[in-house]
């Protein structure tokens, strides 16, 4: 039997206190070739807050959204955002539903993150390289929270308590039947 249980549900809480994750494998982090320093995530918080919140509100708002559609999202995006470094413009879009939303999400707020900025400096200074060192460090901060839940929602919970707002997490849709 499966539960859907809010985000903010108190045994959920709980349970993920004494939740021991996976000592994630150096060897094995996606995207190893690009380079991720504390200065880059300084120098690009607001770029990360953005982004940060735009996949998950997407991600909480796709009824079943869990972490590995975020997985699956971001491995597209980030290889969207190498294939654009090379000149070409090409979108890799996932073929989960669930992803595909989320990754249109984030796609979308590049643009809105931008047009944001332009408002408030006068120029646009975010570099597509920039959005792929973001999308990255979310890549990685998702493999290094997976339960190996497949349906789990650890880091979801995680990016909601860093990146929501401080607004409650949306409820999902109740699973259970009543007669």
């Amino acid at each position: 039997m499966t539960v859907d249980c809010p985000l903010d549900c108190e045994y959920l809480r709980e349970a993920r206190k004494h939740e021991k994750l996976p000592q994630p494998d150096p060897e094995a982090e996606p995207d190893r070739d690009i380079r991720v320093t504390e200065s880059f995530l300084r120098e690009n918080e607001p770029l990360a807050v953005y982004l940060a919140r735009a996949l998950t509100s997407a991600a909480l708002g796709v009824p079943g959204g869990a972490d590995v559609d975020v997985r699956d999202a971001l491995a597209a995006l980030v290889q969207t955002f190498r294939t654009l470094q090379s000149g070409v413009v090409y979108a890799s879009r996932p073929e989960n539903p669930r992803a595909a939303a989320i990754f249109e999400a984030a796609q979308t707020a590049v643009p809105e993150f931008r047009k944001l900025e332009e408002q408030e400096l006068g120029l646009a200074r975010t570099r597509d390289s920039d959005v792929l060192g973001i999308l990255v460090f979310l890549r990685r901060l998702a493999a290094a929270n997976d339960n190996g839940r497949p349906r789990g929602r650890a880091f979801l919970d995680l990016m909601w308590e860093a990146y929501g707002g401080g607004a409650p997490p949306p409820r999902p849709a109740s699973s259970l039947i009543l007669p």
